[in-house]
């Protein structure tokens, strides 16, 4: 369940297909960092929320159990998802499944990573305009609540595309 599985690809573009605001302000962060920060109570040990724009923070938790260390892995998955615009899960899969090393070869660990829990958030017509960011969590895990949350956000039933 929460390892990394190549049939994860195709279901992780199409959930980025999928998972597409209409828009996007301050009020829909909260909404949905308090919906994520919810959802995440259900687990253990707690995660780190981190929903920003660019590098402005919109949402920010810290959940016990936490520490800065979950802290700086969702600032190397914004980073990551900012720089590549696709979530950071998909990245790894590449990585590990498609042989896309070439993606990250030139980045610097210490600011990159290509592990799951950002998300990019899309709105239709614009692009990304922010980042969703959970951290604390096995890697599979992240990105299922990040998406789920979203999802739930947006009305969308992932059906056969959710983790």
């Amino acid at each position: 369940m929460n390892e990394p599985r190549e049939s994860d690809i195709a279901k992780v573009i199409r959930q980025e297909e999928l998972l597409v605001f209409r828009s996007f302000d301050e009020s829909d962060a909260w909404s949905l960092g308090v919906a994520l920060r919810e959802e995440a109570e259900k687990y253990q040990p707690g995660v780190v929320i981190d929903i920003r724009r660019e590098d402005e923070p919109l949402f920010f938790s810290a959940m016990p159990g936490t520490t800065e260390i979950n802290t700086d892995w969702a600032r190397r998955k914004r980073n990551l998802v900012n720089l590549v615009h696709t979530s950071s899960y998909l990245v790894g899969l590449e990585i590990n499944f498609a042989g896309a090393v070439d993606r990250v070869s030139d980045l610097d660990e210490q600011n990159y990573a290509w592990h799951g829990g950002c998300f990019p958030i899309r709105v239709d017509g614009v692009g990304i305009v922010a980042t969703a960011t959970v951290s604390g969590l096995p890697q599979r895990l992240d990105h299922k609540l990040v998406t789920d949350v979203i999802a739930d956000y947006l009305g969308v039933d992932l059906g056969e595309f959710a983790l």
